[in-house]
This record gives structure tokens, sequence and C-alpha cells, in this order.
């Protein structure tokens, strides 16, 4: 993890062009972890802790104008990308600020790693959250696009083929997909990404949200035309090793649409799920996540996450702020920014498990 280790003593919130070598975004554990390692978070594709791509992807329609927010322009991607106006890490939270076309949209990433509470800092899970308004005094209908490449369920995307499927639980709709083999913990070294378990996207369900797994030339020309995903999901499951496959980039995909964006902000969530089934190998036997322990599934995960979603909100703000002040206080306001990174970081190089007698690992 050298290339994330290499900390810079930049401020707690940096302008555009500023940036530590890595951004945290996604960051609860060894595999599940995504980083920006690019100036602007809409000129790069992110990527794993190894500099692999694991692709995340969003879009903002404003008044039928398509932008980027976050991910590298591709030939399936005809927008331009949104000015980039700062970038603010803290414990808990990683926030974007974009301006352009008489909006301002702010995009965070949230993972709760709340020391004092192991339920939830062991939940394989992030929050992404897009907040729109109005800069400009007048009303823009706003869509909101966000996309999880299925290369996250998989350590070799070129030759691992991969299943997915949709769902609906408690309120919630859910895109999942998995490697096809499912090689649990059969490999061992530094230079891996997870291959087994399972990748959840999931919202709250509504008219106004939309979910496919498809295609992304697919799913993101159907947001360009309408601001609207295409609930229609490909039936041939995604294999590499077949040069004939209509699949070739498949992708989780979500739309929100926010309707007419005032001066008050509007706002939408997607969760962001890894189940690992089975975290680690421990004395020749196979020990389950923490947040497992008492036989919880994913749909308990999720269920869980999103209502407690306006409560971690708050409590992850609270914490930031009482953090970041004792740490400016102890060493000032450059201590306090490397503090804020290394805290992520080392959180997310870690795993809580439960042995088979109830030990926590």
């Amino acid at each position: 993890m050298k290339k994330i280790l290499l900390l810079l003593a930049l401020p707690f919130t940096l302008a555009a062009a500023e940036r530590p070598p890595a951004v945290p975004l996604v960051t609860n554990d060894p595999y599940f972890s995504i980083w920006s390692m690019s100036d602007r978070l809409n000129m790069d594709s992110t990527r794993h802790w190894t500099g692999k791509v694991q692709a995340l992807h969003s879009l903002a329609r404003i008044d039928g104008v398509t932008y980027r927010l976050m991910g590298a322009g591709d030939r399936d991607d005809s927008s331009k990308p949104l000015e980039q106006r700062s970038v603010t890490v803290a414990p808990t939270q990683t926030t974007y600020e974009f301006e352009g076309a008489g909006v301002g949209i702010s995009l965070v990433f949230t993972t709760p790693l709340l020391p004092h509470d192991l339920d939830v800092l062991s939940r394989p899970l992030t929050y992404v959250t897009w907040r729109a308004r109005s800069l400009d005094g007048r009303p823009h209908p706003v869509q909101i696009y966000f996309e999880a490449s299925t290369n996250l369920a998989v350590n070799n995307p070129a030759e691992q083929p991969v299943n997915w499927a949709r769902m609906k639980t408690k309120g919630l709709s859910v895109l999942r997909v998995g490697s096809r083999e499912q090689p649990m913990l059969e490999k061992s070294g530094d230079d891996l990404r997870i291959d087994w378990g399972f990748l959840y996207l999931a919202a709250v369900e509504g008219p106004e949200v939309h979910m496919a797994a498809n295609d992304r030339s697919l799913t993101r020309a159907g947001f360009g035309s309408n601001g609207s995903v295409n609930e229609e999901d490909a039936f041939a499951q995604q294999d590499p090793r077949n040069r004939y496959n209509p699949v070739r980039n498949p992708v989780l995909a979500m739309s929100h649409d926010l309707g007419q964006v005032g001066a008050t902000p509007v706002s939408s969530y997607v969760m962001l799920a890894y189940d690992d089934l089975y975290s680690l190998e421990y004395l020749n036997r196979r020990v389950r996540p923490y947040w497992r322990r008492n036989g919880a599934e994913a749909s308990d995960l999720l269920h869980d996450a999103a209502a407690d979603y306006q409560g971690l909100m708050s409590k992850c703000a609270a914490f930031d702020r009482d953090l970041m002040a004792d740490l400016t206080r102890e060493g000032g306001k450059e201590y306090a920014g490397i503090s804020a990174l290394a805290y992520r970081q080392s959180i997310a190089a870690h795993k809580l498990a439960v042995d088979a007698d109830g030990m926590l690992l």
C-alpha cells in the first residue's frame, strides 16, 4: 500500500488541483477499497488501492445536458466534465464540490467508521450521496446517474465471468453481481482483488429511481436521452472469454430524477456494499465477518443501513467535526489533514471478523 501511504501535509479542504496521492472514496477493508488517484474525480477511473481500475461512474443531467462528475470519459460517454471546485477529506467522509450550468452539486462518500460502534464499523458498506442546488436563482431539472463496474467482484476481469441478479427487499431496489466460479479464499498475496462473495448496489425504491444490470453503453445512452436508466437487465451473463458475448462492459446502474432543483438542496443516495460471506481463514477455519456473527444476511445489512442513513450522517458529521477539532488543536491544520487520511487508510487496511467461539478477530 505504499502508493497510498505517501501522505502530504495538505489542508483539510483542498482546491480542485490539490489532492493527496490517493483520495479515499470507499474505505471498508483491504478488498473493498476504492480511491481516486487523479487531480479531478471526473478525469480518470477510480481504482482499487493496488492501482487496478475498479470503476465507479457518475453523471448529472442538468436542463437536458449531461455532465460527468466521476470517472473517465470514453466512447460510451460523450458527457463533459462539470467543474470540480474542491475536495474535502474527513475521517469518515470525502466530499467533492462541483459547479456549472447554474447548479452546484456535492458528491459525498460516507463510510461510517465509528470506532465506538463495532456493528456499524464492521458493515462492508459505503453511502454515496448527491446534493444539488440552484446557484443562479432559477429552477433546473436535474437527474443523477451512478454505475459500478462488475469488475469490483473479480480479481482478473479478462478471465473471470460474472453473474448478476435483481432483487427487492423491504422497500429497496437491489442489484447484485459476483464471480461465476466463487473461488472463496483460494488466493493469497498483495496484488489481488476479491473474487468471491457479492457486490450490491441498493437504493430506496420509488417512481423516480430506476436501476439496471446491463452494458454500460445502454445504461448511459438511456440516461443521456431521457434522464433515466432503462430498467432492462441483460439476459446474457458476462463471460470475457467469449468474444461473441453481447455484454462487453456490464455495470450495475442507477438513475434518480431529482425534479426541479431550486435554492433548497435536493438529495439522493445509494448504498454500495460487498458481502464476502467468509472474510479470512484462521487456523484452518473459514471465519465470518463480524457483522454476520448473529446470523445476519445481506438483506439485513442493506435494510439496517437504509434505516440508519439519516442518523449515521449526523453521527459521522459530529464525529468528524470533534476529531478534526481535537487534531487541529494538538498539531495544527496540516496535522489534522494528514490524520484524517491516515484514519481512513488504517481502518480500511483491516477487517473485523469473528471466530467460531465468538471471539473478535
